[in-house]
Order: C-alpha cells, then structure tokens, then sequence
C-alpha cells in the first residue's frame, strides 16, 4: 500500500468546474493527491455510520474511485473538503449481479452514481449538497451520458427529478436490513 501512496502526487490535479465568491468550489478530480487522502477518509465515516463500514473510503480503495476512469467531484468549502460524489461507468460493474438488472449495461451510456456525501455539518445549509449534485449531473450530460443510476435506501429515490424510475428493489443490500432501490434518471 505504501508503494501506491509512494506513487502519488502530494495535491490532487483538479480542475474547478464552479466556485462562489464565498470559498465555496466543484471540482473535477482527475487524479487525486496524498493531501486530500485524509480528508476523504474523514468524510466517508459520515456514510459508513450510516451504511456500514463498506462504505469507508481507505488509502487502498482511494485509488480504485479516484482515477481517470471515473467522474469523481469534490466539493470544498474554504479550501476543506466537505463533500464528494463519485460517479463510476455501469460497466465497471459488470461483475456484480445488480448490474444486470440495468437493460443500459455494455451500452456506455449510463453514469453509476457510486457515492454521494457531504459533511454532517453542511447537509442541509447553503445548497452545498444539491449545488454539487446539480454539478455532477450536468457534467454527466456534457459527457454525453444518457442516465444516473445508483442506489439509495427505498422511498429515497421518488424524492429525485421526474424523469427517475425504480429498476429494481433489493430488500438486503451488503449485509443492511433495510430496503435498497436501484433507480434510473434519464438525463435526456
């Protein structure tokens, strides 16, 4: 693992896709930096309290999310990290029996929203969570993606845009007792 880290740049190659005047920046992670690593790590047990320990970005699986094969964004506030969304091609989840419930799969048009977290502190005030949600979806169009997937808790979903359908509930997801859904938005 260290031989990984040993590899990385101290700061992460961004580019800033929007910022306010008040410190608050998008930014698109084209390869992510050790500066950054304890921070992601800090903010993803805001998910795990939640979902478990699976859902615990590591110094291993950092690398795995953080690549040039996916659309991972990070939402800063006042240069701190208070938030990320990682959206990851369907196909990289080829493997996984989920996937295949998903009639978009080997088609190359459908971005897997793989996770979405913002810091306990900053749900819920100032837009930070929809701005980098809002972000991320239009990004997804300019990438000429078709549709957002992913999985939420059951109920969650029918909160989102018009356009979403339920694919397909999992009454266990990973070792959670309550109800998963998978949903399909279309970008179109």
């Amino acid at each position: 693992m260290e031989q990984l880290l040993l590899k990385m740049d101290d700061k992460s190659d961004v580019k800033v896709i929007a910022a306010s005047a008040y410190n608050f920046n998008i930014e698109l992670v084209k390869k992510v930096g050790k500066d950054d690593i304890p921070e992601l790590i800090e903010i993803s047990h805001c998910m795990a309290d939640r979902f478990g320990t699976q859902a615990l970005l590591t110094k291993t699986n950092i690398p795995k999310y953080f690549n040039s094969d996916t659309l991972p964004f990070l939402a800063r506030n006042k240069g701190k990290i208070i938030g990320y969304i990682i959206g990851v091609p369907l196909e990289y989840f080829k493997q996984e029996s989920w996937a295949h419930f998903d009639v978009n799969l080997s088609k190359k048009n459908t971005l897997y929203t793989y996770a979405f977290v913002v810091n306990s502190k900053y749900r819920g005030k100032g837009g930070y969570g929809k701005t980098l949600k809002r972000i991320y979806i239009n990004w997804a169009k300019k990438q000429k993606y078709t549709y957002v997937t992913g999985h939420v808790e059951q109920g969650i979903a029918k909160r989102f845009h018009a356009r979403t359908e339920i694919v397909k509930v999992f009454p266990e997801w990973y070792g959670l007792k309550t109800p998963f859904e998978y949903y399909r938005r279309s970008l179109s």
